[in-house]
């Protein structure tokens, strides 16, 4: 009676199929993940860009309730035509709007309590920029059309599908921008 059994070359050859089959398994979860860590980000980018344009609608509607019924006031007001060059650390503390005029890279935002900030709270890898265009002027005093453009930026790790980029420069695969235009719609009579 003849004994039957696995051969030396089945058996390295069973084993070279296993292998390839957990390194493909493998794989595909680690560019799951790296996926799944880029999408966060994009949505926290999102989130934060909508609210840099949430906070200069804010500011211009206070403004509006800020002209008196002589028509003295300005629905742009002077801290929003500083950002021609582009601001940055444009948050809402106690309800008051702080601006700072764009230093070209720009602080991270802090996040403390589920809140962006950039008062407290531990850095975060997001940096928002906020640049508007008063036209037809540029002067951001009598114009009547404001262009906002909001870009969120995120430092980004090198992987099989991008290269590493640093926040404050918006490249392919590490910055959400917005635009949008605002308009004077209360205009005093003439």
């Amino acid at each position: 009676m003849k004994k039957q059994g696995f051969t030396i070359i089945e058996l390295i050859i069973s084993v070279f199929i296993l292998s390839v089959a957990v390194i493909a398994v493998y794989s595909a979860f680690s560019v799951m993940i790296v996926m799944t860590s880029d999408l966060t980000d994009r949505l926290t980018a999102a989130y934060l860009t909508q609210e840099g344009m949430e906070i200069i609608r804010n500011i211009r509607d206070t403004n509006w309730l800020n002209i008196d019924a002589s028509n003295t006031g300005n629905w742009t007001d002077q801290r929003l035509g500083a950002c021609s060059a582009g601001c940055d650390e444009i948050d809402y503390e106690y309800g008051t709007a702080n601006i700072v005029q764009w230093s070209g890279s720009g602080n991270s935002l802090k996040l403390a309590g589920g809140f962006y900030n950039y008062t407290n709270g531990d850095s975060t890898k997001f940096k928002r920029k906020i640049t508007i265009t008063c036209l037809p002027t540029g002067a951001c005093v009598d114009d009547y059309i404001m262009k906002i453009i909001v870009e969120t930026s995120w430092d980004s790790k090198a992987s099989i599908l991008s290269p590493s980029v640093l926040a404050g420069t918006c490249g392919d695969n590490n910055c959400i921008s917005a635009e949008e235009t605002l308009y004077n719609w209360y205009l005093p009579l003439q």
